[in-house]
């Protein structure tokens, strides 16, 4: 496999803009719906419907102002996710990766942030959360050609997030009982900004 990253910090604007131009925002789904709780499918035809999937995908996460979006966020059952997210030097990084893999990391490099972590999924609700300050993620883009993304700060922690999703597991999963608990009391305080899919 190529070990060469690929460049995300090009022309985001103007990428960004494309994708959301061509998408329509779709309503979030949240937590408690059985989409967000179990492994997605791999993503095997790379055609015209992934491509409309993903500007779709584009709208959406610009319409709930998130930093990154995974498919079954608006529903859809694919391992595919969608990233516009600065690391912390303030470096903007927009891209999308179907099927990631989350590489483990040397002892060496597993440097613990514990910042604050919030989803599109659970609205409105904000829990601190240890993870790893980088992270490199492997899988394929819209074309099906592998490749290979890495961040820093903010940004590593986007990248666990979204591939996290698609394994079926929420940020609230890696939390404590108590702290849980809490989250999900902010979520039912809190009304929303953006559509969200109710649970019935």
């Amino acid at each position: 496999m190529d070990d060469e990253f690929i460049v995300d910090t090009e022309d985001c604007e103007e990428r960004e803009r494309a994708y959301r131009e061509r998408g329509t925002a779709r309503p979030i789904t949240v937590v408690g719906n059985p989409v967000l709780h179990k492994e997605c499918r791999e993503v095997t035809e790379f055609d015209d419907k992934l491509a409309a999937l993903i500007d779709d995908m584009f709208a959406s996460q610009k319409a709930a102002e998130g930093v990154g979006l995974a498919a079954n966020q608006i529903g859809v059952d694919l391992k595919v996710f969608v990233y516009d997210c600065p690391d912390d030097d303030g470096v903007r990084h927009v891209g999308v990766v179907c099927n990631p893999v989350l590489e483990e990391l040397p002892a060496d490099r597993r440097v613990l942030d514990d910042s604050n972590e919030g989803c599109l999924s659970v609205p409105t609700a904000y829990a601190p959360l240890a993870r790893p300050d980088y992270a490199v993620v492997r899988g394929q883009d819209a074309q099906g050609k592998p490749i290979a993304v890495r961040g820093t700060g903010y940004f590593a922690r986007c990248l666990q997030h979204e591939t996290d999703h698609l394994y079926g597991r929420l940020y609230i999963d890696r939390l404590s009982k108590r702290d849980r608990k809490d989250v999900l009391r902010q979520m039912a305080e809190g009304t929303p900004r953006y559509e969200t899919v109710p649970n019935d």
